[in-house]
């Protein structure tokens, strides 16, 4: 199936790695250019060469949190290929710890990543944005179902994903779209962390994995095409959805 995107571009925050990273290299496979951000200068070389190059993928230093990274991640994307079709925004996950345990700054350093650093990327782009433009959010299963350890998550991310409906209920009549990802056990870095931090990361793997319905951890690549159908114009009718990729665990409908 062709899904359309030959010459379109979007932005991809934190997208050096992982899921970000993983929908980026769909998107460029699939014809499609790509803005990563990302902090680390070094980390945003590297993707951009594993993407092809500058003629595929730029990259732009830029935390969530910060104030001016909407504007200068958009404003790469005209500047070096002359449009802007969608943005998928993803942050680190906040730190682990049950709420009892979790400290008002912390609390606080998540909200303005997590939260309102999305919410201020998706207001700008909102602000640019066309008729069949896109903004996608990377969330997570704890929008559905609390995750044992991850207060921080369980709180930030059910709350976006309401702004985000909303925001499919503001921006549906200009024929933007808004969509978010339900990420669950991928193999990334992040989630490898996560297991490790139970003290046997392979007995944490294999729990975790028994109660998947198809009994594995994904992929980043599966993601990653999951990421980049739901950014296309092959799903132009499919707005204020929240998609699970998580192999089954989410257990409501």
């Amino acid at each position: 199936m062709d899904l359309g995107l030959q010459q379109k571009v979007y932005v991809l925050t934190g997208a050096t790695r992982g899921l970000g990273f993983a929908t980026a290299r769909q998107l460029v496979a699939d014809g499609a250019r790509v803005v990563l951000g990302g902090r680390s200068r070094e980390n945003l070389d590297a993707a951009v060469e594993q993407l092809g190059g500058t003629g595929h993928a730029r990259g732009v230093v830029a935390d969530n949190s910060d104030p001016d990274a909407a504007d200068r991640l958009l404003a790469a994307a005209k500047e070096h290929f002359g449009r802007l079709d969608g943005v998928l925004i993803s942050v680190g996950g906040p730190p682990a710890g049950p709420v009892l345990r979790t400290e008002d700054d912390t609390w606080r350093g998540a909200f303005e990543s997590v939260f309102l650093g999305a919410l201020r990327i998706a207001r700008t782009a909102a602000a640019e944005l066309g008729e069949g433009g896109v903004i996608g959010f990377v969330l997570s299963g704890s929008v559905r179902e609390p995750i044992s350890g991850l207060g921080v998550s369980n709180g930030l991310r059910p709350g976006l994903a309401m702004a985000a409906k909303s925001l499919a209920d503001e921006l549906g009549p200009r024929g933007i779209r808004v969509v978010g990802l339900l990420p669950a056990r991928i193999d990334t870095d992040r989630v490898r962390e996560l297991d490790a931090l139970s003290g046997d990361a392979a007995a944490a793997r294999a729990r975790a994995s028994a109660a998947i319905p198809l009994g594995r951890y994904g992929t980043p690549e599966e993601f990653g095409k999951v990421g980049a159908f739901l950014l296309s114009p092959a799903a132009s009718y499919l707005t204020g959805v929240m998609v699970p990729v998580d192999g089954g665990a989410l257990r409501g409908l």
